[in-house]
């Protein structure tokens, strides 16, 4: 029997999230399986992966062969590299605590540059944000300004015009008095 590791979808339409399953190769992808070791929801940035790393580790051992993007994953997660050190342990090439160590290290430093990734997305995200809504103001500002303006226009045609009115006026009471 050939044993898989890959993905199982659920979710609804266009929103599709994975489960991470050890499964029979002949079974169909959404169907039995043997045990489910993780979720994967590839909706988020950076995608969010969540798997036991122990349980994918003794199934590579046992032999079971990853899909293409569950191997990603995994190698992403380190469990392929901690693979490849311990095939060398058993070879004989380093001690356990050699391997042990190693991975340690390498699980720090991607540990670091994930956390980095994410740091950068929402400072980027902030900063994205900052430059619209100044871009806003900016414009808020020019349409005030030409309100203002359009509004000290109209104050001064109006102003004018009251005050030919008004002299209007002022002669025409004169021309009655002078005829009175």
């Amino acid at each position: 029997m050939a044993v898989k590791i890959r993905l199982a979808r659920r979710g609804r339409k266009k929103a599709a999230q994975f489960d991470i399953v050890v499964a029979d190769s002949r079974s169909p992808r959404d169907g039995r399986f043997i045990e489910k070791i993780g979720t994967y929801d590839p909706n988020t940035n950076p995608a969010s992966i969540n798997f036991d790393g122990e349980k994918a580790f003794d199934w590579i051992m046992k032999g079971a062969e990853p899909t293409d993007t569950v191997r990603a994953m995994l190698s992403y997660r380190g469990v392929l590299y901690r693979k490849h050190l311990q095939l060398g342990v058993i070879k004989g090439a380093i001690s356990q605590d050699v391997a042990d160590q190693r991975f340690t290290d390498w699980k720090e430093q991607k540990d670091a540059k994930i956390e980095g990734k994410r740091t950068t997305l929402g400072t980027a995200k902030d900063e994205a944000r900052k430059t619209r809504l100044a871009a806003e103001t900016k414009v808020k500002e020019a349409r005030a300004e030409a309100q203002r303006a359009k509004q000290a226009a109209a104050l001064a045609a109006a102003a004018p015009a009251a005050a030919e009115g008004e002299t209007a006026e002022a002669t025409a009471e004169t021309t009655e008095e002078a005829g009175a």
